[in-house]
């Protein structure tokens, strides 16, 4: 016969191993309930865009509604930009030429983050660019207009450096909007011209 000794330390064994095993239970049925308290739902429809008020490059009051109607690409930028800016406005010149007939009605929207030295004047001789599409809408205002429009479009941008020579950190999203005025997607200067008139392409079709 076992030593009560023995059938004790048995028994305890037995015991801890069952409390062992209720506690993993435990941690997995919380580690489950966690994942499912994380889950993200989306409702498919992106908050891109919105109400602004700003002038163009003629002087002229313009807002949400010069979307109306067309196709239009969106995107945030200034006149003083080393390398960005210029090569976005050239990939899109491309982009146009890529997409032929479908592209003739569609306008792109250069907006300036840089209220401060981007004045009509100063973007409507950037705009002039050889290389740069004909028609581009160019739009500034006041610091408060600007911002307001970059909140819209959920777009970045801040100031770097002192004196003459700042610059501006920016996002670098093109915005695909369509004749409604909504978002429709997201392009990249990275993409080229055939990648980008290709999800141009994709996007008019589905309307």
């Amino acid at each position: 016969m076992p030593s009560r000794r023995i059938l004790f330390f048995a028994l305890a064994c037995v015991v801890l191993a069952v409390a062992l095993v209720g506690a993993t239970l435990i941690v997995q049925s919380r580690r489950a309930d966690a994942d499912l308290g994380t889950t993200v739902v989306t409702t498919g429809e992106a908050q891109v865009g919105g109400p602004f008020q700003l002038v163009d490059q003629t002087g002229q009051a313009v807002d949400e509604s010069v979307l109306d109607g067309r196709w239009s690409l969106v995107f945030f930028g200034f006149t003083h930009c080393p390398d960005y800016c210029p090569t976005t406005l050239q990939m899109l010149d491309a982009t146009q030429r890529e997409l032929g007939a479908e592209g003739e009605d569609m306008q792109i929207v250069f907006i300036s983050i840089d209220p401060e030295r981007d004045t009509p004047e100063a973007l409507a001789d950037y705009l002039q660019t050889s290389s740069f599409p004909e028609g581009v809408i160019g739009l500034t205002g006041t610091p408060e207009q600007v911002d307001q429009a970059a909140d819209a479009y959920r777009a970045f941008y801040e100031k770097v450096g002192e004196g003459d020579a700042y610059l501006m950190n920016h996002s670098l999203a093109i915005y695909l909007m369509g004749p409604d005025g909504r978002f429709r997607t997201t392009l990249s200067s990275e993409l080229g011209p055939e990648r980008s008139a290709e999800l141009i392409r994709r996007a008019m079709s589905r309307g």
